[in-house]
């Protein structure tokens, strides 16, 4: 990421990822001990990483009972339904899948046909039932599970957001492990953002390209992240609900960039699974603002049209189509 002057910076760890929070000189900075609490407060709430949380008591009593939750966690947890009975690549019930793989944690494996496909009849998101007003989610079949790990950072930064902007911060950034918010005007004369883009084939903090963005969430999502190597394949994390196995795809990496970080979540996910003009097509027909930046494996990049000439490649062994 590169910008400038944002003078008070704190670096946590959580959400599976190293989070850095920066925010302007005139902001108190108890801020940010304050907002490393309350990420610690959606983690403990949103995790399907430990065996309690708001969406473990969920999971544990699938086919049994609804659970009423937080509304919080019901907030969530009703956006990702929605999104998944788009059946557009985003899955909140793909927990089965992710569990049996464990691709990024202890015990990563291939799993035989016969468990993906047990898995499989586990991941129809049309079998959870949201009761609004006892705030309550059931999933119908035992042996369901939710998984909020391709929405919960967007939350959670929008979330620490609204906390900021509470506490009368007019500039900073919250990095929640590449998944990044932009509050307020930057430092610049123009009040605008340069944001680097991550190189999907060198580690984190090499960037291939500066794009430059007014207040938003830019969000990077790429089969470099998590991965599984065995002799013959390399299997990514990002699991395809209707196949049971990593996505096959040429995207290397895809950046959405939209006005919420939950949306950029949302939207880094379809534009995966779909493209990037099936899913520009499908965010317009919606009336959602997404921009995409795709880059794929043969070294080409491919940008919407509307940041194209806010667009900077830095990297000579890449090309803008």
């Amino acid at each position: 990421m590169k910008e400038v002057r944002i003078i008070i910076q704190k670096i946590y760890s959580g959400l599976g990822t190293k989070i850095t929070l920066s925010i302007d000189e005139q902001s108190d900075p108890e801020i940010l001990p304050q907002t490393n609490e309350l990420i610690q407060k959606y983690e403990d709430i949103l995790t399907v990483n430990r065996e309690q949380s708001e969406i473990m008591d969920i999971n544990h009593n699938a086919g049994i009972k609804p659970i009423q939750i937080s509304t919080e966690a019901y907030d969530i947890v009703k956006q990702a339904v929605i999104v998944s009975n788009w059946h557009a690549g985003f899955n909140v019930a793909i927990g089965p899948l992710v569990k049996l793989w464990k691709i990024g944690f202890d015990g990563a494996n291939v799993p035989s046909k016969p468990q993906i496909n047990n898995a499989l009849h586990l991941t129809n998101s049309d079998n959870i039932i949201l009761d609004d007003v006892k705030q309550t989610v059931f999933l119908t079949n035992p042996d369901m599970e939710l998984d909020l790990g391709g929405i919960a950072k967007g939350y959670i930064a929008d979330k620490i957001k609204e906390f900021w902007l509470s506490k009368g911060v007019t500039n900073g950034i919250i990095n929640l492990g590449g998944n990044i918010l932009l509050v307020g005007r930057s430092n610049h004369e123009n009040g605008m953002w340069n944001i680097g883009i991550q190189n999907p084939e060198l580690s984190r903090g090499n960037d291939l390209a500066v794009v430059t963005i007014p207040e938003s969430s830019i969000v990077t999502s790429g089969v470099y992240e998590r991965f599984l190597k065995t002799n013959h394949h390399m299997y990514h994390h990002i699991i395809d609900s209707l196949t049971g196995y990593p996505f096959e795809t040429n995207i290397t990496g895809i950046t959405a960039i939209t006005p919420t970080s939950t949306e950029a979540e949302i939207w880094t996910s379809i534009g995966f699974f779909n493209g990037i003009d099936r899913a520009s097509k499908m965010a317009s027909e919606l009336g959602y603002q997404v921009s995409f930046i795709v880059i794929y494996s043969d070294h080409t990049i491919e940008v919407s049209d509307d940041i194209k000439d806010k667009f900077i490649l830095t990297d000579s062994d890449y090309q803008i189509l």
